[in-house]
């Protein structure tokens, strides 16, 4: 399901809080969107569920406007349940749109399957622990099997086992279940791995859209290399994104001096921070070497970098 927007502006509490002059994207895709906290990330979900009106602009999802009750499936960052079991839960979406009882026992189960909660189907929802409301929060989008599928943060939360878990089925899952997706994510792995497709929005715009190999293997500005999680370093009048894990100490093909402002000992690695230029570096170095002090100024260097022009 395609999705538009055009000259679409929000504003609330007296500030514009949304404006994007243009963005269009293809259906048949999983695409991702991703900001900082406050980017306006939420919002341009709602927009395009129709449960926000822009103050100006068109949005056309599927080539008509968005309504309420359109085809489409939402999954909030607050989890809702009804205070009944795992599978009532999960049935009540479907029972409303007038599916058959043998069905909706097909769609329910098979969704309970491909997300690992069987063996609650029959706990009460809103008593389970963050992983599996999680799951089962998703599984309730899923078995619609509409066309969209929206989801807001939809790892947000977790601790590390079930958000690793989880990441490593989604991809899964989507192609199962949904035909289109759109997440909005702050997280530049969650967005890479799960997406074909990446939007970056800072401060309520969108200042870069495309494949994700193109996006994030080439960001054109300061604002979207930081977004997706590159330092950016400069020497002279030259500015460099770099990849953190590309940092090492000692000289290299581009280097840079950082004054070394404190050392952590990780048991399996040191942790030397400093600056370079205005930026805040972290790097490591093996946990048996004396390594840099405080204070000390030393050559870092990238292996891996793309230069975003002058300053």
């Amino acid at each position: 399901m395609d999705i538009s927007l055009e000259n679409v502006r929000v504003d609330r509490g007296g500030r514009t809080i949304l404006q994007v002059p243009s963005l269009k994207l293809q259906g048949q895709r999983t695409i991702a969107v991703l900001g900082p906290n406050g980017a306006g990330k939420t919002t341009l979900l709602r927009v395009i569920a129709g449960l926000d009106r822009p103050r100006t602009g068109d949005v056309r999802v599927g080539g008509s406007p968005p309504r309420r009750g359109q085809d489409l499936a939402y999954v909030f960052q607050e989890h809702v349940f009804l205070r009944q079991s795992v599978r009532a839960n999960l049935e009540l979406g479907l029972r409303l749109r007038g599916m058959a009882t043998a069905s909706v026992r097909e769609r329910v189960d098979a969704a309970m399957t491909l997300l690992g909660i069987t063996h609650v189907a029959n706990s009460r929802a809103d008593r389970l622990s963050g992983g599996e409301q999680r799951r089962v929060n998703l599984a309730r989008a899923l078995c619609l099997r509409s066309p969209l599928v929206l989801l807001d943060e939809p790892l947000a939360g977790l601790d590390q086992h079930a958000y690793s878990r989880l990441l490593e089925d989604l991809p899964r899952l989507f192609a199962a279940f949904a035909a289109t997706t759109l997440l909005v994510t702050h997280d530049r792995h969650e967005a890479l791995r799960l997406a074909d497709y990446l939007v970056i929005l800072v401060n309520g715009r969108a200042v870069a859209a495309g494949d994700k190999r193109d996006v994030a293997g080439n960001p054109h500005s300061r604002e979207v290399a930081e977004t997706l999680g590159y330092l950016v370093l400069g020497t002279g009048r030259r500015q460099f994104a770099v990849p953190p894990e590309a940092l090492s100490i000692g000289p290299g093909p581009l280097e840079f001096r950082l004054v070394v402002d404190d050392v952590v000992d990780l048991v399996s690695a040191k942790e030397i921070s400093g600056q370079v230029g205005g930026s805040r570096v972290r790097l490591q170095c093996p946990a048996g070497s004396d390594g840099p002090k405080p204070t000390e100024q030393i050559t870092i260097n990238a292996t891996t970098w793309f230069e975003l022009g002058d300053w």
